[in-house]
This record gives structure tokens, sequence and C-alpha cells, in this order.
């Protein structure tokens, strides 16, 4: 039994559009399943050391923007004035102990 029956022609351009049509549907496969299998780096645990910006008088709580949103957040030391930058050293729950940037790296 041939599959180049009478009414089938299998043209190059066809079986080049196939091909392509495959790769692109074991690619889109491939892709979901390794997202799936990544690691997620939202863990509380991947933020201590990063930096966060003070959005509310650190006194010594305000709010700062830490990974794009906003966290409650104590200062460790002095105040700490809004618009400074200052490094996470621990998270507790929903709030996060900050200190100033210039300070950790005297340390």
């Amino acid at each position: 039994m041939s599959c180049s029956g009478p009414g089938v022609q299998m043209t190059g351009p066809i079986v080049v559009s196939v091909v392509l049509a495959v790769a692109a549907i074991i690619f889109v496969v491939y892709a979901i399943v390794k997202g799936q299998r990544r690691k997620l780096s939202a863990g509380v645990e991947e933020m201590i050391g990063k930096e966060a910006l003070v959005r509310t008088t650190l006194n010594p709580r305000g709010t700062v923007l830490a990974e794009g949103e906003l966290w409650t957040a104590i200062a460790e030391g002095s105040t700490i004035e809004a618009g400074e930058e200052v490094l996470i050293t621990k998270v507790e729950g929903l709030k996060l102990r900050v200190t100033r940037k210039t300070q950790q790296k005297e340390e």
C-alpha cells in the first residue's frame, strides 16, 4: 500500500510545512514542561540581601517597595527617610527587617 496514490501527492513545500508544524508543537510542549518544573523564585528566603526602596519614613516602622510590591518594614538602627535604598536582612511573616544600604557595606 503506497501513500502516493492517485489523489495524494506530497510535494516539497507540504513536507516542509508539516515538519515545521511538528517541530513547533514539540517546542511548545517542551517549553510548557520546562516552565512547570522550574523552581519558584518568589520565596521569602530569596529576598534576603536584596535592595528595597523606602516609600514612607521608617521610624522604625514604615513601608518599602521590594520586588515590585509594597511591604511593611522595620528599620534596624536609626530612622530611614523615604527615597533611601535599604537592604533586606530578615523576613518575618509579611514584615521585612531592613538596614541602610551604606551601613551594611561598612560592616
